[in-house]
């Protein structure tokens, strides 16, 4: 009888754990209470998803807060746009390679129903609040090297485990079979916290107390619309009232009084001599709007993003004086590291150990300032007066999206362009 290699022992063990699984709901047996200590699945099932703040706190109500949805959506977006091209190591450099089918699947369609775009967007946001990201690799064929496909995954359906000195990624997907992949066959794109196996969730960390008061301040100010509208009060009269009195005279308060409609409406109490007191604290004194406005800023500083980008352009910032400094310091702080991770999956799953071949995405586009700053920028670039000239007037030509000219790749150095003969003499004499 062979020996099972570690796939396929991994392969058993799965299969085992899904028919003990099975004959526990089939007979009805439950977990002990004892077993959900800190650290374990069922105590996670329990207080992963509740907030200091005692709101529940999961993927779809963490999108609900508009702080964290403008976050992830400009994380998840601003990846998405960004083409992901592909080089070659040369000795005189290196050169973009322009026919790939990695470049269809990076830039237009990685599987058969997402866009690039929209698998990109898909994958960063479940970074954003799972903290993995996931593509499955789907090959030729078994033996064959030949990248076909880049299926996005959803991080719930992923569970890497220790396989060895490698990594298993156990794939259940809510309408297919238990899959089992190697790690050569997945993409896995990891965030802060980072083990070797997962990644720290941020739903399950920072973000479940922060947007857990976010959540809560919604909530508070949506009832206070919602049911009074204003601040709670005392009713008081000389007059003696039997409880069904009181209870038909509460129920025509809140038909008449309740709500944001009827919150200016005069109030008229008659029979005998009534006073109204006004008790508690009213919403701006508990300072709701201060709290709802802190709670952007935090969730800003949670994904590293400037607040003026999700919105929240009250208040001065540090990162600089103006709007293109600010959009500069969130490609080179914030962005980068996102971008980097990308890159270095990519390039180590698709091109294993090659020197010559990598993926890099183009964020030109992102730092360019305006068109004073970027006339003078390419002037320089050409090689105008006292400056050396690195690029090429078809180099200039091409970032701009625009055809290549006759006579366009001469490189001009203080003005002595490389195509002279004598490349001493200036150039036109």
């Amino acid at each position: 009888m062979t020996a099972l290699t570690a796939r396929e022992r991994l392969a058993v063990q799965l299969s085992h754990d899904r028919e003990a699984h099975a004959k526990v709901r089939a007979e009805g047996q439950t977990y002990r209470s004892s077993e959900g200590v800190r650290g374990s699945e069922l105590y996670s099932w329990f207080a992963d998803g509740i907030s200091g703040a005692g709101v529940a706190v999961n993927e779809r109500t963490a999108m609900c807060v508009s702080a964290v949805w403008a976050a992830v959506k400009l994380l998840a977006e601003t990846v998405s746009v960004l083409p992901l091209h592909i080089y070659r190591r040369t000795d005189k450099g290196r050169e973009r390679v322009e026919s790939s089918d990695l470049w269809w699947l990076f830039n237009e369609s990685p599987w058969a129903s997402w866009t690039a775009a929209s698998a990109w967007q898909f994958v960063m946001a479940c970074r954003c609040l799972r903290g993995d990201g996931y593509m499955r690799i789907h090959r030729a064929s078994p033996l064959s090297p030949k990248i076909v496909g880049l299926e996005p995954l959803h991080t719930l359906w992923v569970d890497p485990r220790k396989n060895g000195n490698r990594i298993a990624y156990v794939i259940s997907r809510p309408d297919a079979e238990v899959e089992v992949v190697d790690q050569d066959d997945m993409l896995h794109f990891p965030s802060l916290g980072f083990d070797g196996l997962r990644s720290i969730s941020p739903l399950s960390h920072g973000l479940r107390l922060t947007a857990g008061i976010a959540l809560a301040a919604d909530e508070f100010a949506a009832d206070f619309f919602k049911s009074k509208a204003r601040s709670d009060l005392v009713l008081s009269s000389d007059a003696k009232m039997q409880p069904a009195q009181r209870d038909d005279f509460l129920k025509d308060w809140d038909e008449r009084y309740s709500g944001a409609r009827n919150a200016k409406r005069p109030v008229l109490l008659t029979g005998g001599n009534w006073s109204v007191e006004r008790i508690g604290i009213s919403a701006e004194d508990m300072q709701l709007l201060t709290t709802r406005q802190y709670q952007v800023e935090d969730i800003a500083r949670f994904y590293g993003v400037p607040p003026h980008m999700i919105g929240k352009t009250d208040a001065s910032t540090s990162w600089g004086s103006g709007i293109e400094n600010m959009g500069r310091g969130f490609v080179i702080y914030t962005l980068s590291g996102h971008t980097t991770l990308i890159q270095q999956e990519t390039t180590r799953k698709c091109w294993p150990r090659s020197l010559r071949t990598y993926a890099e995405h183009n964020v030109d586009a992102l730092l360019e300032g305006d068109s004073a700053a970027q006339s003078e920028y390419f002037a320089k670039a050409l090689g105008g007066p006292g400056a050396q000239g690195w690029m090429t007037v078809n180099e200039v030509r091409k970032t701009k999206n625009l055809p290549p000219i006759p006579g366009g790749d001469e490189l001009i150095r203080a003005g002595v362009s490389t195509n002279d003969t004598n490349p001493g003499t200036p150039a036109g004499e």
